[in-house]
């Protein structure tokens, strides 16, 4: 026999299936769970501190813009693009508060509502209508005129005559001072293929304007009494707001809209000119701030949330009106 001794370093290495092969294996988990760990709270706080950089720069940015904006003279923009409603497009409330801070700015030495809308419902457009009306008197010092894009008609031309002047491009389209009601109409079909509608109502004239009823005279003729004195509200508006200046001729009000150049023939607006040129050449501040106001997520959240509660009412009634 051959008696001989090892040393530490020739020992066999340990195999993974013995008691040491186990406690390495372990010790070298542990180190790489720790070393992943330290590198995600690592890049946690530098996700953190790029937020908070984020976050301090608008603080910043707005500070100066807002200063700056407040410090030197400046004509105060508003803008109504799309839609005016609380389905799609922009809400009387968003453009009001827009309208406020704008009046309110000590600096703004007059305000412009530049627009480019088809209209909306009568109820948003009355409205924003009103607070403009009620901005011009509590700040008088300050004028306060519209100016049409590409299109200012329906209810968006019921805004465009609460300013003092309406101002627009040959090209505009402008008018359309109207009022209507859309909805449709399945008899003959469903009697075509045989399908029965069931419906059940608490009242005679619940189901109005029901798409899969025949269409009952007394009720058509109260659906039209109705949009006659909505469409009274809005030629109102108008005279009120253009007073002599705009044509009595009858078709004015009966829903035709015109170019910027027919319109002003018709007195519908008042002179041709951009923004930029109201601002420097009317009001007489060239420099232009913009206090449109953008609603933010939980608004937006919010009206959703409404929109689609308002949308299966709207569908439970089975039509829908509007000044477009």
């Amino acid at each position: 026999m051959f008696n001989r001794s090892t040393s530490q370093s020739e020992q066999p290495a340990a195999l993974p299936g013995s008691s040491a092969g186990n406690n390495a294996l372990l010790q070298e988990l542990a180190v790489d769970y720790m070393r992943d760990k330290k590198l995600r709270r690592r890049w946690r706080i530098a996700f953190m501190l790029l937020i908070l950089l984020y976050l301090f720069s608008l603080l910043i940015f707005s500070f100066a813009g807002g200063s700056g904006a407040v410090a030197r003279s400046h004509t105060a923009v508003v803008d109504l693009y799309g839609v005016i409603g609380t389905e799609v497009g922009v809400t009387s409330d968003q453009i009001n508060r827009s309208l406020r801070n704008a009046f309110a700015a000590e600096n703004a030495k007059g305000v412009v509502i530049r627009i480019n809308s088809p209209g909306g419902t009568p109820v948003q457009s009355a409205e924003i209508n009103e607070e403009i009306l009620r901005l011009r008197a509590a700040h008088p010092d300050k004028p306060m005129h519209a100016v049409v894009t590409d299109l200012a008609a329906s209810g968006g031309y019921f805004v465009a005559v609460a300013a003092d002047q309406i101002y627009a491009n040959r090209s505009s389209l402008v008018g359309s001072i109207g009022v209507r009601m859309d909805g449709f109409g399945f008899v003959d079909a469903m009697q075509k293929y045989g399908i029965e509608r069931r419906s059940l109502t608490a009242g005679e004239n619940k189901a109005i304007l029901d798409p899969f009823l025949p269409v009952q005279p007394a009720q058509k003729a109260h659906a039209e009494r109705m949009l006659d004195q909505v469409h009274q509200h809005f030629i109102e508006a108008v005279k009120n707001g253009r007073g002599e200046r705009i044509s009595q001729a009858p078709e004015v009000y009966s829903g035709l809209f015109w170019s910027g150049e027919e319109a002003k023939d018709l007195g519908l607006v008042d002179e041709f000119a951009s923004l930029d040129a109201v601002a420097r050449d009317v009001i007489g501040a060239e420099e232009l701030v913009n206090y449109t106001i953008q609603p933010n997520f939980w608004e937006q959240l919010s009206r959703d949330f409404g929109v689609s509660v308002g949308m299966g009412i709207a569908r439970v009634l089975g039509s829908g009106w509007s000044m477009r």
